[in-house]
């Protein structure tokens, strides 16, 4: 039982300040006031039709005198209420129920909240559990001196709330364990009330007999006014036809209307069921009798005509039989609970029938005895169950939390509740992890699911009103003390009360009060609990207060709220885990189009679905030393943060490997050695493809490890799948060697690397050569109208912005687009990511491009100096003239000195840069050291790299390249550029001092 205070005092004096009372006190005297209750002279109505005789006052009044006995001489007063609040009987001193006369608390009276403020009563049949009032937390002045405790009375069989037992004491007197000795009182009262509908059930089975014995029962021949007596074997039923005949014997007895229902058989055969109303004393209850109908087809010797009558809706029903002398009754059940028929009714068939034998069977047979209010019971515990059974396969469907609450209130409604809300912590709903244990009474929550019935039987409202809203809830509210304490609670609310609390009309409160109603209302709170976390709230509303949540709808909807707070929690973890791959995803990925040379770029990335919007198709475009440009696409199997982070490895591998200027076969090798080396790997699903475009020579070099092919677009029009040796995927390259191949594109090509997600029909792999055709198409676009005018020679097509050549494929080969995944499963895994790179290539003018093969003699150092000298002028670059004579001067006569013979050969290009090259024969690789002061030689490579924005080596089949790259200065065109990244220009004239000191040692 939950611990309240009891305080010690005589209570007098003004009201304690608002912190010593409890909120939910608190709650009870806001809505009291609202109520317009006078606290000194309450007007209370008196029921006039008391049955003293009543069930509950003949199993609780035993109990209550024995109680009363144990506080002999204390100033002790007992109240028994029914379950509307109404006083039915009481027990007490003289004195004590001379107080309570004088306070209109007399046999009769109503002492609910509506008309008597907040007492313990009232708070026990609002709460459904034991609660305490203590002195100055009574809304009443005459009772701020006395401690009011009271429990409820319940149902054993379905754990309905049948009335209430207040004991008051002076608060001096008050003790713990006199709640202690309450609560076990009303637990002994329970039990007589369980014992005496046994007694009531055993009584109307007894009525049964007797009737049957007597007659009433008998099947009267329309035709002939004489009895019909037939002596037919029962006949078999399956287990399940067992459990049919009794849950719908089971809804007879609970049914105010419904007298006869059938039940299809196997076979053809049918069963009747006929309802029959029996009394006996003060128990009103009903009997079901169950008869068996043979196809026609099966019978074998003609009998008379089924025996009927006109039933009240028209159809005609079958009569019952009485069973044969020789019968005896099978499968008789008592109650609701299904329990064998009682020793005296079978007594009773002994006596009446001592011949009977197996063999023979009657005609109809007695199935189930009881009570509707107990078979009310079965059938609200059967429909419970099987609201928990489509809540396991209808909740939880998709990882959408939103949806997920919606799953929730869709199914409650009109089934458990007439309205239902869903309130979710704001960090819930941003992925966030929710702090362990019960938030508090006052956490951020916001509405994401409303539904209801509306008054009157209208369709369901799926939206209701206030979805998408903040919501809080004040301390000592129903949905605030669920918070605080992590269990479901039931009460009741009064929508004036909700109104009052939310002036704005769109406030969630106030929209709540338009789909309940004026008046009071039944209302349970459930907290969504997952993983020692409270996630949200759900709130269940009936209107009215007929139907109050009892202890059996408090565990439903608790275990409606637990598998709903597993499926939000999955959810959150999947959207936070979403997250982080997009973002992941989204550093990995170029932001923004890379600006190379002389290729042009435009790219589409789209998702498989929006929902999961993760995976492993990558593309990247790298400038390469001279004015070339790397194209790269790849593919890593799989989606989520696990393919995304696998992604961004190789991508960043890539980008280094092209830093070393390697040819496209030996990237590949070296990507393929680093996935061998974790077998465990995603990324042993990975392919790619890695191009390098040529400016000057209008040569496309390609590899492919298990990648789809390149697609070309010559200025012609003409379309060309590109031949690429087939590598294996990366992982694998131990199977075979990479190969690359070399193919010419003019200028004006338009080159399409794309993933293999765009050769799938809808995403799924369909015939590769169609889709092929449709990619070629889509990438020539429409043929131009004939021109009547001859042409002597074929004019180039006008070019197409990329970015229109990327809409028109991807709306060519997927018409649909990202999809937002499948609402109502798991993700398609047949749906695959597209990654689409167009690039359309220029070549280098000639009268950009300089080149000199000259012989590997230190004397031909100064004529290179001299030839570039003379080129930089023909350019308008005289400002680059001292920087490139040092580089020219430092990398010819380190090829001269070190390049293994033969001519050295020195190319300028220029283009938004000045790029110095110098080949040779040697495979050797110059590098930068520090010299020492006294030394005279090794500082050449230092001052390129001062004077030169960067500088690198590539190598060729034959020998290596030795480049370095200048950038004229922004704000004065044709002008040097000194101290690498830093955007210091160059002096106009070297500074001997300068470059001196940069040798200086410092210490």
């Amino acid at each position: 039982m939950t611990s309240f205070p009891i305080l010690a005092g005589d209570g007098r004096g003004e009201r304690p300040s608002t912190p010593e009372v409890r909120a939910e006190i608190l709650a009870s005297w806001q809505r009291s006031r609202l109520l317009g209750i006078d606290q000194e002279h309450p007007a209370l109505p008196v029921a006039s039709d008391l049955d003293p005789d009543s069930r509950l006052v003949r199993a609780a009044m035993p109990v209550l005198r024995r109680l009363y006995e144990r506080f002999s001489g204390m100033p002790v007063t007992l109240v028994l209420t029914d379950s509307r609040a109404t006083i039915v009987d009481r027990l007490g001193e003289a004195r004590g129920l001379e107080l309570m006369d004088a306070a209109s608390l007399a046999p009769g009276a109503n002492v609910d909240e509506r008309f008597m403020g907040t007492s313990s009563v009232s708070m026990v049949l609002s709460t459904r559990a034991p609660f305490v009032v203590v002195g100055h937390e009574h809304f009443l002045h005459s009772l701020k001196t006395l401690t009011c405790m009271a429990a409820p009375v319940r149902d054993p069989v379905g754990g309905t709330v049948q009335g209430a037992v207040n004991l008051s004491v002076p608060m001096e007197l008050a003790r713990p364990g006199m709640a202690l000795m309450l609560q076990e009182a009303t637990d002994r009262i329970g039990e007589r009330l369980l014992e005496m509908g046994s007694a009531r059930e055993r009584g109307l089975m007894e009525s049964f007999l007797r009737a049957r014995r007597r007659g009433e029962h008998t099947e009267i021949d329309l035709a002939t006014g004489a009895p019909i007596r037939r002596s037919e074997a029962a006949p078999r039923l399956a287990p399940r036809e067992e459990l049919a005949l009794l849950e719908t014997a089971t809804e007879l007895i609970s049914s105010s209307s419904e007298t006869f229902a059938e039940v299809p058989l196997t076979g053809g055969r049918v069963a009747a069921l006929r309802r029959r109303l029996l009394h006996h004393g003060d128990a009103e209850g009903a009997a079901v009798e169950i008869s068996f109908r043979k196809p026609p087809s099966t019978a074998t010797v003609p009998g008379p005509p089924a025996a009927t009558a006109d039933g009240p809706d028209g159809r005609r029903v079958p009569l019952l039989r009485p069973p044969s002398p020789t019968g005896r009754p099978q499968g008789v059940r008592e109650g609701a609970g299904a329990r064998e028929e009682t020793a005296g009714a079978r007594e009773a068939e002994r006596e009446r029938r001592p011949g009977g034998t197996e063999g023979g069977g009657p005609d109809a047979w007695l199935l189930m005895v009881g009570e509707p209010g107990v078979g009310r019971l079965a059938v609200e515990a059967r429909r419970r169950l099987s609201l928990l059974n489509e809540a396991g396969t209808r909740i939880g469907t998709t990882l959408d939390i939103r949806r997920t609450a919606e799953e929730l209130a869709e199914i409650a409604v009109p089934r458990f509740a007439d309205v239902v809300v869903v309130d979710l912590a704001e960090d819930v709903l941003a992925g966030e992890e929710p702090p362990p244990g019960a938030p508090g009474a006052a956490p951020a929550l916001r509405r994401v699911a409303v539904r209801a019935v509306r008054t009157g039987g209208e369709a369901d409202d799926p939206r209701g009103g206030g979805a998408d809203a903040p919501v809080d809830y004040a301390p000592g509210t129903p949905q605030a003390r669920c918070l605080g304490t992590g269990r479901p609670v039931a009460d009741s609310v009064r929508t004036e009360l909700l109104a009052a609390s939310s002036p704005d009309d769109a406030h969630p409160a106030e929209l709540i009060r338009g789909l309940l109603g004026e008046g009071e209302h039944s209302y349970l709170a459930a907290p969504l609990r997952a993983r020692g976390a409270v996630l949200g709230l759900a709130g269940f509303y009936r209107r009215g207060r007929a139907r109050p949540y009892e202890e059996d709808d408090l565990a439903l909807a608790g275990e409606l709220a637990a598998r709903t707070a597993i499926s939000v929690d999955n959810a959150r973890r999947f959207s936070r885990e979403r997250d982080a791959a997009l973002t992941l995803q989204r550093s990995l990925l170029p932001r923004d189009t890379p600006r190379l040379a002389a290729v042009d770029l435009a790219h589409r990335y789209l998702p498989a679905d929006v929902r999961s919007g993760v995976g492993g198709d990558w593309f990247d475009a790298i400038p390469l030393s001279g004015m070339r440009s790397a194209l790269v696409v790849g593919d890593v199997a799989g989606h989520g943060l696990e393919a995304a982070a696998t992604m961004g490895r190789l991508r960043t591998a890539v980008r280094t490997l092209a830093d070393l200027d390697m040819p496209p076969e030996e990237v590949l090798a070296h990507l393929d050695d680093l996935v061998g080396r974790a077998p465990d790997d995603p990324a042993t699903a990975a392919t790619c493809l890695y191009a390098v475009y040529d400016p000057v020579i209008c040569r496309c070099t390609a590899a492919r490890a298990g990648h789809p092919p390149p697609v070309a677009v010559f200025p012609d029009g003409g379309t060309r799948t590109l031949d690429l040796p087939a590598g294996p995927p990366l992982g694998f390259g131990g199977l075979q060697p990479y190969e690359s191949a070399t193919v010419e594109l003019p200028s004006g090509s338009l080159l399409a690397l794309y993933t293999d997600g765009l050769l799938k029909e809808g995403r799924a792999y369909g015939d590769i050569g169609a889709r092929m055709a449709l990619l070629a198409s889509a990438l020539r676009g429409p043929k131009p109208p004939p021109d009547s005018s001859p042409e002597p020679e074929p004019s180039p097509r006008p070019e197409v912005s990329l970015e229109r050549i990327c809409g028109r494929v991807t709306d060519t080969l997927l018409p649909d687009g990202p999809r937002d995944g499948p609402p109502d499963g798991p993700r398609d895994s047949t749906r695959d990511d597209v990654a689409l790179l167009l690039a359309r290539v220029h070549a280098l003018p000639a009268d950009r491009v300089a080149s000199w093969e000259l012989p590997s003699d230190p004397s031909v150092v100064s004529e290179a100096r001299a030839l570039a000298r003379r080129q930089l002028d023909e350019w308008g670059l005289p400002d680059l003239e001292y920087g490139t004579g040092l580089v020219v001067s430092e990398l010819f006569t380190n090829a001269v000195r070190y390049g293994g013979g033969g001519p050295v050969r020195l190319r300028l290009l220029r283009g938004a840069s000045l790029i110095c090259e110098v080949s040779d024969r040697s495979n050797s690789s110059p590098r930068i050291r520090r010299a020492g002061v006294t030394e005279e030689g090794g500082r050449g490579l230092f001052l390129v790299a001062q004077f030169t924005r960067n500088w690198g080596v590539r190598y060729m089949a034959r020998g290596k390249t030795v480049w370095a790259e200048q950038v004229p200065h922004s704000g004065r065109p044709g002008s040097g550029h000194s101290g690498g990244d830093r955007g210091e220009p160059a002096p106009e004239e070297a500074d001997e001092q300068a470059l001196l000191a940069m040798f200086d040692d410092l210490g």
